[in-house]
């Protein structure tokens, strides 16, 4: 195959026609995602019983802005009060972790388990116990709160670089590199290994971490892989059937070989977030992985980042992760699991 059967992988640029056609369809798809987060907004306010103000963009069409409804009766108010199950605020204690920006929601339920977390004083082991802002919660002895300004970097991770915020052996951590990119406390969406490079997101956004690792979203992840010998045709339809390893059956979305001259180089397609799962692929067959650069993660791409270097990500990229844009999503068909 040609460097193509990779290369449909990343962005490519275009012109003429096709230029004008994509600008039209992301102005399109920009107006449907504002008009969503309107509405959301609207239901939002709605649903806090607040009232529009006169030349309130977010107002629904034909709103009337009459006068305020005249002070009734405690008695009168009491009976026609909707009944409120829970408090505006409260939620899960994981999801309360990941708003804080300790973690996922998974790992914080995991962390819970482990007794590292506090709430009003009383150490709390279930991940669904109810908590709000106002209640005291610490993580391993540190008071935590829900963040209001979320982050969002994306790294070009560099070889022999660790994801975690400490190691014990002193090495070169993810951190190290971001610096001071934010006040605000990071943590990497899933992790890659310490000589596995490529694109990695860096947020305190608990709830987007939460959605782009989920298993049930396979989330598209696109690899470069250099082996230590030619990828042999067999091995490759191998890995497209689908192979059984220690922890279940996988398979690659696709597969393709970047340069018919080298066919020790292959570009892979695949949406299971198990743990060093491309290397074991790979392994199962008797390959050595020699490089291993992850060159796409949803549709974060290492373009204009060096190897080492970050950025912020763009309102743009944001809204995509946000809403889930299908073009990053993987295409479920008939059969799939």
């Amino acid at each position: 195959m040609s460097k193509k059967a990779f290369e449909k992988f990343i962005a490519q640029p275009v012109s003429g026609a096709k230029k004008k056609e994509a600008l039209r369809q992301q102005k399109k798809q920009g107006k449907a995602l504002a008009k969503e987060e309107g509405e959301a907004l609207r239901k939002e306010k709605l649903a806090k019983g607040q009232r529009y103000k006169r030349n309130d963009p977010f107002a629904p069409r034909g709103t009337k802005y009459d006068k305020p409804a005249e002070p009734v009766s405690k008695k009168t108010d009491e009976k026609k009060a909707p009944t409120q199950t829970t408090s505006p605020g409260i939620m899960p204690l994981n999801k309360f972790l990941a708003h804080a920006g300790i973690c996922g929601r998974r790992e914080a339920a995991a962390l819970i388990k482990e007794g590292h977390v506090s709430v009003n004083g009383v150490i709390k082991d279930e991940p669904g116990s109810k908590v709000s802002e106002k209640d005291t919660i610490h993580f391993k002895g540190k008071r935590i709160y829900v963040h209001k300004n979320n982050v969002y970097v994306l790294l070009n991770k560099p070889k022999d670089t660790i994801t975690t915020n400490k190691d014990p052996q002193n090495r070169r951590t993810v951190f190290d590199i971001i610096g001071q990119a934010s006040t605000e406390r990071l943590f990497p969406v899933g992790r890659l290994d310490r000589n596995t490079t490529g694109v990695l997101l860096m947020t305190n956004d608990g709830e987007l971490a939460q959605k782009l690792t989920h298993p049930s979203f396979e989330i598209k992840k696109v690899y470069e892989v250099k082996l230590d010998k030619p990828l042999t045709k067999k091995d490759f339809e191998n890995i497209l059937t689908g192979l059984e390893l220690e922890d279940g059956s996988v398979k690659a979305d696709a597969i393709g070989y970047t340069d018919t001259k080298d066919k020790s180089i292959v570009g892979i397609e695949i949406h299971s977030g198990r743990n060093r799962i491309v290397r074991r692929i790979f392994e199962k067959l008797g390959y050595d992985v020699k490089n291993l650069d992850r060159v796409m993660f949803a549709n974060l791409t290492k373009k204009n980042v060096d190897r080492g270097k970050w950025r912020y990500l763009n309102e743009k990229e944001i809204r995509l992760l946000k809403f889930m844009n299908q073009s990053f999503v993987r295409e479920k068909k008939p059969g799939n699991s």
